[in-house]
């Protein structure tokens, strides 16, 4: 087997390996997964997450965890420490929500 083979062999595997853990992250969050978030006080807060760091579906643009397409997505959301979404400090004065936002959703 040549030198180019093998590197060519060692490209395609390492690929491979990243698009199944990249797939693998994008799994939608299991109802237990939920449960043991609320279970330690976290609650859902819109419009926080930063692109692809959502926790969940929530809306048009999010199809499950980690797919949100743009920073602070409103229809977004990530689990945080209960009591403090409203009170998060984001860029440009922007708050986060207990509720869905409008802002930042992709058409």
């Amino acid at each position: 087997m040549s030198a180019r083979s093998i590197v060519s062999a060692a490209f395609v595997a390492a690929a491979v390996s990243t698009a199944l853990a990249s797939y693998a992250a994008a799994a939608p969050m299991t109802e237990a997964e939920a449960k043991a978030a609320v279970a330690a006080g976290k609650e859902k807060c819109y419009g926080v997450a930063l692109k692809g760091q959502n926790d969940c579906a929530a809306g048009p643009g999010t199809t499950c965890q980690g797919t949100s397409t743009v920073d602070l997505q409103g229809n977004a959301w990530k689990f945080v420490r209960g009591g403090t979404c409203a009170t998060l400090e984001l860029p440009g004065g922007l708050k986060g929500s207990l509720a869905a936002l409008t802002r930042n959703v992709p058409k």
